[in-house]
């Protein structure tokens, strides 16, 4: 009797053993087996500001990146991320199983964009460019350039306001709030105005704002890097003796169209703030997004006492330079009868 019972618990033990086995299998299946789909690269998931859970779980079976959405699920809940939801751009790497991905959702590590601000002449432009790598919707980032008690609380302008974002590359949260923008965007500006750029600024008798338009104004007269401190001379020369700027790149930022080759009388007559040819001083604001070599070039402007410079008839896109009006008429019909000769006429 007693070895028919031993045997019967021997058997009891050994279906108890191997059923935790199984549910230990099926445990250990559901939380480190690969549950994202095998892939070449890394897949995208956004999950915007406010999102739930059920949110999650859609995007994530909508995107296929999800095996098993029940074993994800269970994962899941076990390790409480329905309540520990955050928005935010994820990178799911291939094969990475329930623990490992709830993990990564649950902390809220996101992966960043660099978002470049390069090559950028308007407010519209740099909205368009913001709007490709952040959540926020484009007529924030508009609105929010176009805030006069926010901008005055800076002391900025709606013409101006565009001086604040430097040209470089950053990264950023794709959850990024267009006030968040704004404030990195201004903290970085201030970082670049450090003490010493202030004070070669000011001993040009300009402050950070006028350097950057200015700047902007020679990044759209050459590409050439060196020539930009000797072309500053010449337009600190002009504001000095309160000469009109007569800047061609103001007078096609003003228009609206910066593929014209050849400034003609009658763009000379539009009405304009931008018109440097009917105004003296600085137009308002930048004609652009200033690249970090052309401030510097302002900073560092040589000290001549050229007032002229016109394109060389070579198109190097060099300058020729003169100190009276008599030589840059010269200069100027040089370059005049090259554009005639190559029939450019607008």
């Amino acid at each position: 009797m007693l070895k028919k019972i031993l045997k019967i618990l021997a058997i009891l033990l050994l279906l108890g053993t191997i059923a935790g086995a199984i549910v230990g299998y099926f445990v250990y299946q559901q939380i480190f087996a690969p549950n994202v789909v095998t892939a070449e690269k890394p897949m995208e998931l956004f999950i915007p500001t406010n999102a739930t859970y059920s949110q999650v779980v859609d995007s994530l079976t909508t995107n296929k990146i999800l095996k098993n959405k029940g074993t994800f699920d269970w994962v899941a809940t076990k390790m409480n991320y329905p309540n520990k939801v955050y928005p935010g751009r994820y990178l799911i790497p291939p094969k990475m199983n329930n623990r490992e991905l709830v993990t990564l959702l649950r902390t809220g590590t996101q992966t960043p964009y660099k978002l470049a601000i390069h090559n950028i002449r308007t407010k519209d432009q740099l909205v368009a460019r913001i709007d490709t790598v952040l959540e926020a919707d484009s007529l924030s980032f508009a609105t929010l350039l176009a805030d006069t008690a926010l901008l005055k609380s800076h002391e900025l302008t709606p013409e101006n306001v565009i001086a604040i974002f430097m040209a470089d590359t950053y990264e950023f949260n794709w959850n990024t709030s267009s006030k968040q923008f704004f404030n990195r965007m201004l903290k970085e500006y201030k970082r670049f105005w450090n003490e010493e750029r202030t004070k070669k600024a000011e001993a040009k008798k300009l402050s950070p704002f006028e350097v950057i338009t200015l700047a902007s104004i020679l990044e759209e007269e050459t590409a050439n890097v060196g020539e930009m401190p000797r072309m500053a001379g010449v337009y600190l020369n002009r504001i000095y003796k309160d000469w009109a700027l007569q800047a061609d790149p103001t007078l096609k930022f003003a228009i609206g169209d910066f593929t014209i080759k050849r400034i003609l009388n009658k763009h000379l007559e539009i009405e304009s703030p931008y018109n440097t040819y009917k105004n003296t001083g600085l137009p308002p604001g930048p004609i652009r997004i200033p690249a970090k070599t052309a401030i510097n070039a302002v900073l560092n402007a040589e000290s001549h006492k050229f007032m002229y410079f016109c394109a060389k008839e070579d198109f190097s896109g060099t300058h020729n330079f003169a100190t009276t009006l008599r030589e840059h008429n010269i200069n100027a019909r040089k370059y005049q009868r090259e554009l005639d000769r190559r029939r450019i006429m607008k």
